[in-house]
């Protein structure tokens, strides 16, 4: 009863959530008393409304995230957008920077930020509110050293694009763009926790608001900077920094104010073990997700050097293109899986970790189908509105089969994270991904596409060969996975000690 009104006291937005979900938590109790009693939920009307109430909780989450990713990756395209107005050779200087020169250092916050989730996330399952804003600091710190160590890849852009042998005038141009985006990279470092911040106490309604609105500041600076003050690109990456510093600003401002946020000192001279600790759990994510996107990268490298490759990456690049679009629905689900897991985890309560990765499956599994009937059925046809060349369209059409299991296996991938990340695996996921995609994927991308001569079908289909295994293996981990053990030896919260 005292931590609760503490965490009246130190939040007041829980207060008012407490005052009007009465109905709902004595209906969670239920769900636990009934997880309990009937594990195995052979009785339908007792489940149904269980898998309901689990559903309203995941899509809580779930939903706002999913608009928010949307938004926030309009931001860049909309960049894209404003840049091909100019020239074509603009559009390729902005797409190259993005795809090359910020995706790197873009990973890499990603990956450590995602130490948030678990953290923050069995702290707040946990009660213990008060570390929230611990990891917070922490993570600021780590991402804030991060971003300015990989300033350099921002500095040496057109070097790097030089060796990687694009074009020199579009590696000129993409080299200034990158430089004068630097400041960009610190707004992500800002942005990453305070998002992870929210996310764990299932706060993310407001994240989706912020990002509306600096989605409608980034264009109204786009236009302005661009057409009216006829800057060219310095104006677009202007506008860029502009916008998404106002959106890490304007995080920030919502839990100083709102959330009565107090910056805590922390004395690091007997935590240094603990320390550690958090900065290992951040490399680890770091790497899981580095592993992942490079794999990316390294495919469309591999499909470059094939026999015609305007036609192999133009395919392959159409695929990947609705293939992302689709796994946008999956990355609410993500993260509504990571915070419902580490959230559970947190309080003890094991078989309602299991329950929720349950429901989370059935959930995304229920979004994939429809999306797979969609493809096979218009195989054919929809090719037809992303190239009028018939040769790529036919390519295309032959690509669609792989298309479908990847929209499959995206379909698994919230289960996973919700398991790894929400339980803190984040070190044994980066393992297994290494092996399935650096020694399996890649090697049978170069016998299938170059050896057997499948061109762009060779090179994805070994990648997909490689993320097969890796979700096999997962799968059978999570299937595998005593959650009584997990809670047990579940990431110990750190203890800081902290003064005034």
């Amino acid at each position: 009863m005292k931590m609760k009104m503490k965490m009246m006291m130190d939040f007041p937005l829980l207060q008012n959530i407490d005052d009007n979900d009465d109905d709902e938590r004595i209906n969670e109790d239920e769900d636990e008393e009934a997880l309990k009693d009937n594990p195995q939920m052979k009785d339908f009307k007792q489940g149904w409304p269980m898998f309901l109430r689990e559903s309203k909780k995941i899509w809580r989450v779930a939903g706002p995230i999913t608009l928010n990713g949307f938004f926030s990756y309009a931001l860049n395209s909309s960049v894209q957008i404003f840049a091909g107005h100019l020239s074509a050779v603009e559009l390729s200087a902005v797409s190259t920077s993005f795809l090359v020169t910020t995706n790197f250092p873009t990973i890499v916050l990603i990956g450590l930020g995602s130490a948030m989730d678990t953290l923050c996330g069995q702290a707040f399952g946990a009660g213990k509110i008060e570390m929230l804003a611990v990891y917070l600091q922490l993570a600021l710190i780590i991402l804030l050293v991060a971003a300015l160590l990989m300033s350099p890849i921002y500095i040496f852009a057109t070097p790097i694009l030089k060796f990687l042998g694009q074009d020199e005038k579009i590696a000129v141009l993409a080299g200034k763009f990158s430089m004068r985006i630097i400041p960009q990279i610190f707004a992500m470092a800002v942005s990453f926790p305070v998002q992870k911040f929210l996310q764990a106490q299932s706060e993310v309604s407001i994240l989706t608001c912020i990002a509306f609105g600096g989605l409608v500041l980034h264009v109204s600076l786009l236009g302005m900077f661009v057409y009216v003050f006829d800057w060219g690109l310095d104006g677009a990456a202007a506008a860029y920094n502009l916008s998404s510093w106002a959106v890490s600003i304007a995080q920030l401002v919502y839990i100083i104010l709102w959330h009565k946020f107090k910056w805590t000192r922390i004395s690091f001279s007997s935590t240094i073990k603990e320390v550690w600790s958090f900065l290992k759990l951040s490399l680890a994510s770091a790497m899981m997700f580095c592993m992942d996107g490079w794999n990316m990268m390294v495919m469309m490298v591999i499909t470059g050097l094939l026999d015609n490759p305007a036609i192999a990456l133009g395919s392959l690049s159409i695929c990947m293109n609705i293939n992302t679009w689709i796994s946008m629905l999956f990355f609410g689900i993500d993260a509504a899986a990571s915070v419902r897991v580490s959230n559970e985890l947190g309080s003890g309560n094991a078989r309602a970790a299991k329950y929720s990765i349950a429901v989370i499956g059935v959930t995304a599994l229920a979004i994939a189908f429809p999306c797979i009937i969609v493809i096979l059925a218009t195989r054919t046809y929809f090719p037809v509105l992303f190239a009028s060349s018939k040769e790529l369209q036919k390519a295309v059409a032959e690509m669609a089969y792989l298309l479908i299991l990847a929209v499959f296996l995206s379909s698994i991938q919230p289960v996973i994270i919700g398991a790894s990340v929400g339980g803190g695996w984040q070190g044994i996921v980066a393992y297994i991904n290494f092996l399935c995609y650096y020694l399996i994927g890649i090697p049978l991308q170069y016998i299938f596409g170059f050896l057997l001569h499948w061109n762009a079908l060779g090179t994805w289909g070994g990648m997909l060969c490689g993320l097969v295994l890796q979700k096999l293996i997962l799968s059978a981990i999570v299937w595998k996975t005593n959650w009584k053990d997990e809670v047990k030896t579940c990431l110990p919260l750190i203890q800081f000690e902290t003064f005034n």
